[in-house]
């Protein structure tokens, strides 16, 4: 779909592959590395990028992401899909129910 935007990190640096993106109309927002000049967006992706890290590792340490036991694809999708699933109920019912932290996930952990 054009005008999609993928927010990556350095890693994802190489004229080709931006050229690529671009001829599918979708934009990438990454940092820029060392000796590049800063680029367009950036600030904003540094704001960003504290929530994308923080819901990473809420990710791998609570939910136990990194050790799925998935053994096909199908088997790793709906292991992450319920773990997302559980993170978002989790966040939905802190959020109903007023509790000063809506993103903690201690009541719920295993």
């Amino acid at each position: 779909h054009p005008g999609i935007l993928l927010i990556s990190d350095k890693g994802f640096a190489s004229k080709a592959f931006e050229r690529n993106l671009a001829e599918q109309g979708i934009e990438l927002l990454r940092p820029s590395r060392k000796k590049e000049k800063t680029r367009y967006g950036e600030a904003t992706l540094k704001k960003v990028r504290q929530l994308i890290e923080s819901v990473n590792d809420t990710l791998k340490g609570q939910l136990d992401l990194e050790e799925h036991g998935g053994r096909t694809f199908a088997g790793v999708a709906v292991r992450v899909a319920q773990r997302l699933l559980a993170m978002a109920a989790a966040i939905w019912h802190n959020n109903k129910t007023n509790a000063p932290v809506t993103r903690s996930l201690i009541a719920y952990d295993h």
